[in-house]
């Protein structure tokens, strides 16, 4: 099987190849080399590590092999991206799964960072997320309020016919520990961003 571009992205080009995800970070020219090198191993070495430990934990793609540098090798999750199906599917079952689902992400003090649906692909009933280039360890309430904030953005902006019950079915399926104050945080970012916006 030829190998296919699948997405070309600021920091990383994604090809299919023998039913396998390869994710190649992009050298940066605008950077010093020594660096972007550098930055590259570091951002790599950290995904890897990241869906490695979520593997048993929520439903991520398994990492096949990485050489820690620049590439990592992944299971292909061949199914529908949520951006383009999530109103033609059961989207408040769906929109339960993601809830339950980023519940037990932030529970491993783990933030996402790029939560749109068109990192979540659909298959066999269970929801995937992909896409792990911007995550990062904190334990931070405001991160994870961040976190949510994002994807109620992008939920509002792609999906808005159904947006405010996805958004309520997702954040009644959503029970981290201090949840209270993560979801107190979320009120507190809208306001900011309301008050900016005068």
């Amino acid at each position: 099987m030829k190998p296919k571009i699948i997405q070309t992205g600021a920091e990383a080009v994604i090809t299919l190849q023998n039913n396998q995800i390869l994710k190649n970070r992009i050298k940066k020219s605008y950077r010093l080399e020594i660096l972007d090198t550098k930055l590259r191993k570091s951002r790599t070495k950290a995904e890897a590590k990241i869906i490695t430990k979520l593997q048993n934990i929520i439903p991520v793609p398994k990492i096949i092999e990485t050489d820690n540098k620049e590439k990592i090798i992944m299971e292909y999750i061949d199914g529908k991206k949520l951006s383009d199906y999530l109103e033609k599917e059961d989207y408040k079952k769906i929109c339960k799964q993601i809830g339950e689902t980023l519940a037990k992400l932030h529970n491993q003090d783990i933030i996402h960072g790029d939560l749109t649906t068109s990192n979540m692909i659909l298959k066999e009933n269970k929801v995937y997320l992909i896409d792990f280039g911007l995550s990062f360890h904190s334990h931070k309430i405001e991160d994870k309020a961040v976190d949510l904030h994002l994807l109620k953005q992008a939920l509002n902006a792609k999906h808005y016919t159904i947006a405010e019950q996805a958004i309520k079915t997702i954040l009644e399926n959503y029970k981290p520990e201090k949840y209270k104050l993560i979801i107190e945080r979320i009120t507190a970012i809208e306001k900011r961003g309301r008050y900016k916006g005068h």
